[in-house]
């Protein structure tokens, strides 16, 4: 179950670098606005808000990432709190959007899901 958890863990970590591309990089094209339901005025005024969200995004596949390596390596103590921190700061994160905006929990079932999958995967994984 511990390979299982890391890898749900580096799934979840690449689906977070991928909306560090659309919240950073991407932010005000089409694809992006249809993508989160807004207009080409919503998406300029929140510009410099999505560019930092998108860092966190980034920042937590990071540490889910090197937890990852770290735990792949035998570095399991260390390598499986960054993954539980990273992973599960992603999974909190979906918490948060659903709770704040009920109209989005299939983004947050998108952003939260895997995460979660591979945080139980990889908790059963370290009590086995």
């Amino acid at each position: 179950m511990l390979i299982v958890g890391l890898v749900l863990a580096g799934v979840a970590a690449l689906i977070h670098v991928y909306i560090f591309y659309l919240e950073s990089f991407a932010w005000t094209e089409k694809r992006t606005l249809a993508t989160f339901g807004m207009t080409a005025q919503e998406a300029e005024v929140t510009k410099p808000l999505a560019l930092n969200q998108g860092y966190y995004n980034l920042f937590l596949a990071i540490v889910t990432g090197v937890g990852i390596v770290l735990t792949a390596t035998g570095s399991t103590a260390a390598g499986a709190a960054l993954v539980l921190a990273g992973a599960g700061s992603m999974f909190a994160a979906s918490l948060v959007l659903v709770i704040s905006d009920p109209s989005k929990r299939g983004a947050a079932l998108k952003q939260g899901l895997v995460p979660l999958l591979g945080v139980l995967a990889l908790v059963i994984g370290l009590a086995a």
